[in-house]
């Protein structure tokens, strides 16, 4: 969508000048500095995709500077060192420290430009590979030929081709990053970073500085809105967020600019922000603990997904789905779903929606020996996988929600447990309140945020 940001860093005005001509007329956006502390300046106020740096300047070399990048873990993008009078020992210490490459006084344009092309290239190919990496394990589109969700896809490269924020409500396991994904992809942002995060109301997080980052000293600490450049960013469980941190968001949004913590400068914001929910964001205006703004800044472009019983014509696309990249990407054995497997699977609830069904399928390719899987094996895999609660006190949970942040896997868990509790006295909730030692009206606003129907376990 738009092109990449190159720093220059030379002490010789001229060269400046003409290197900075040159690279915009190649349709780059070029900024310059003439030293060190400038060029941490122009650092701080844009994360810069290729910088030029000149080793030899007044008070504070290149090779230094390189040096302290590298020490405090800010080095984020191909840097190419540019020296008339270097030697092969400055050339294997500057590679050392992380530099792409070398090239010398004086500058030949075109090797200058191939260099940075290619420095680019390999700058943006590491930005994919970790994006490629991410979507093998999450998936790249909400998959289903359904009529349901063939209108959510519709929805979302509408939505794709826009520049507004994007909220995207969806139970627990539904496929929300999966969404936020597929948008990106589809927008002309698709060639800039995919960042995501899941707010967290955990005091040994501070979202503030993982968002925003932070500077101290003469070192800056990129946040997850730096590091989105001209991308997305993908904030999920939005309402985790402390309501300090959404004013930010607010300030930011309506400014498209946002300040450090401790910083002294603005810093533009140039990405787009997608956030997700898992419950219905006006309980939590209600109730004081959600930004009134920020829900109606977010909320230009609302998107719903529904519960896979809502869709469950796909249950038989997500199966053979999930067969395939398990067995494609994790090597397991391959086995099918026998046709009444599946119009069982088709019929179950499915309160775990999409991620119970990904975790089912991994389970039995994993366990199962037989090519054709049975319904009578599928039947017993969803009984085992119900959480059982043991004599000795050990909840012994699918080894995937270890992998979730406290609030999350704290979220699941009651999910299942309640599903569980629910199970057993078949949907009574007079009976459940007494299981689980809930008084009824806090039960009941429970199950309404974590998208559990009591009439589902009748």
């Amino acid at each position: 969508m738009t092109s990449e940001n190159i720093l220059v860093v030379d002490d010789e005005p001229d060269i400046r000048q003409l290197v900075k001509e040159i690279l915009e007329d190649e349709g780059y956006i070029v900024d310059t500095a003439e030293n060190a502390a400038v060029a941490r300046e122009k650092w701080s106020l844009q994360k810069p995709d290729l910088v030029l740096l000149d080793i030899w300047m007044p008070n504070e070399d290149g090779i230094s500077l390189l040096k302290s990048w590298q020490d405090s873990g800010q080095l984020c993008c191909p840097v190419v060192m540019i020296s008339g009078h270097a030697t092969i020992e400055t050339a294997v210490e500057a590679t050392r420290l992380g530099a792409y490459d070398f090239i010398e006084k004086p500058l030949s344009m075109a090797k200058m430009l191939l260099t940075i092309e290619n420095g680019l290239r390999a700058g943006r190919l590491e930005s994919e590979n970790k994006s490629l990496r991410e979507q093998v394990t999450v998936g790249q589109e909400p998959v289903g030929s359904g009529d349901t969700m063939v209108a959510l896809r519709e929805t979302a490269i509408k939505f794709a081709k826009q520049n507004a924020s994007v909220i995207i409500n969806g139970a627990f396991g539904t496929g929300k990053e999966i969404l936020a994904r597929y948008i990106h992809n589809n927008s002309e942002r698709n060639s800039s970073p995919f960042v995501k995060s899941i707010a967290t109301d955990d005091d040994n997080v501070d979202m503030e500085k993982l968002l925003f980052g932070y500077e101290e000293s003469n070192n800056v600490h990129y946040g997850l809105f730096d590091e989105a450049k001209k991308g997305t960013i993908y904030l999920s469980d939005i309402s985790a967020l402390d309501l300090k941190t959404q004013r930010r968001l607010v300030d930011m949004l309506k400014k498209g600019v946002f300040r450090r913590h401790n910083g002294r400068n603005d810093v533009c914001f140039n990405a787009r922000l997608i956030v997700s929910s898992s419950h219905d964001l006006r309980d939590d205006i209600a109730s004081d603990s959600f930004d009134k703004e920020l829900y109606y800044l977010l909320d230009m472009l609302p998107i719903t997904i529904p519960m896979l019983r809502d869709h469950a014509e796909d249950v038989p696309d997500l199966l053979s789905y999930y067969v395939d990249l398990f067995t494609e990407k994790e090597s397991l054995p391959y086995r099918h779903f026998s046709v009444a497997a599946q119009n069982y699977l088709r019929n179950y609830r499915w309160p775990g929606n999409i991620r119970e069904l990904k975790n089912l399928t991994q389970r039995l390719l994993i366990l199962g020996t037989e090519t054709e899987i049975s319904q009578e094996e599928a039947e017993e895999a969803l009984g085992s996988y119900v959480i059982p609660v043991y004599d000795e006190g050990i909840e012994q949970l699918p080894s995937s929600v270890y992998e979730l942040p406290l609030r999350q896997a704290r979220e699941q868990f009651e999910h299942d447990y309640l599903c569980w509790q629910l199970r057993k006295v078949k949907g009574n909730v007079s009976q459940l309140a007494r299981s689980v030692k809930m008084e009824r009206t806090h039960l009941y606003r429970k199950m309404h945020t974590l998208n559990i129907d009591p009439k589902d376990f009748n």
